[in-house]
């Protein structure tokens, strides 16, 4: 089946955090009265702070024990560190809702050696979903947002990640920050069974009216999200969707 594509567009950043978060349990719901469990991949931001702010108070009685959480990308750092993605989360969900600690798969970026941290998080990948060697996992819902440059995940323009085909999860060299990011490859993402990207705000405008209607070569990395057998959602607020002509 090929992948389908719709875009909501919400009034206010308020209003997308209610939406994406009544988007996130029904996936669960669904997920969990087929097969038992969820899974969902996390991305960091603040617009996705949002959304894990808004399920922390609203949904607290939601069966979070049947929810398997794990990170598309994380920054090269400590968990304690302020730009850590699984701090991020931490801080506004996790400790905040009745999840068991194994539910939860962190990055193990802490090892000073990026590449063996993108290794051990797929060898956790590759266990969790008992993948033979060559498939790749099909999460519930992956989590996505998108960069000023077009970016997502940490799959930035011109890195070397965005030709990897083998690999689920990669230690990508960004080298606007001189740095590596640990991030999930785009077999992975178009993988999953539900894609759905959050952008909020004005800043936002011209590059969601570049990754939606325009025709970029080579195309952006959000543009190359496209799930091979799943739905692919973009929820916008009115800021974030102000320039879309259609």
């Amino acid at each position: 089946m090929p992948s389908t594509r719709a875009v909501e567009v919400l009034a206010t950043a308020a209003d997308l955090f209610h939406a994406a978060a009544e988007e996130f349990i029904r996936a669960a719901r669904t997920a969990i009265g087929a097969c038992g469990r969820f899974t969902v991949a996390l991305a960091g931001g603040s617009t996705p702070k949002g959304l894990y702010s808004l399920l922390a108070t609203n949904y607290t009685n939601f069966a979070w024990n049947r929810v398997f959480l794990f990170f598309g990308d994380e920054r090269h750092v400590p968990p304690t560190d302020p730009e850590s993605n699984y701090r991020m989360v931490n801080e506004s969900l996790i400790t905040k809702i009745a999840i068991p600690a194994e539910n939860v798969f962190r990055v193990p970026a802490e090892n000073s050696d990026a590449s063996a941290a993108a290794l051990d998080y797929e060898n956790q990948l590759r266990r969790f979903f008992e993948l033979k060697p060559g498939e790749f996992p099909r999460f519930d819902l992956i989590l996505l947002g998108m960069g000023p440059d077009g970016h997502t995940a940490s799959l930035f323009p011109d890195s070397p990640a965005l030709d990897e085909k083998a690999r689920l999860v990669i230690a990508n060299w960004v080298e606007k920050f001189n740095s590596h990011r640990i991030t999930f490859t785009f077999p992975v993402l178009n993988r999953a069974a539900e894609v759905m990207f959050l952008a909020s705000g004005a800043d936002k405008a011209d590059m969601v009216r570049q990754i939606l209607e325009a025709k970029n070569a080579p195309p952006l990395p959000s543009q190359r999200v496209q799930p091979t057998d799943g739905q692919l959602l973009w929820m916008l607020d009115e800021a974030a969707a102000a320039k879309l002509t259609r």
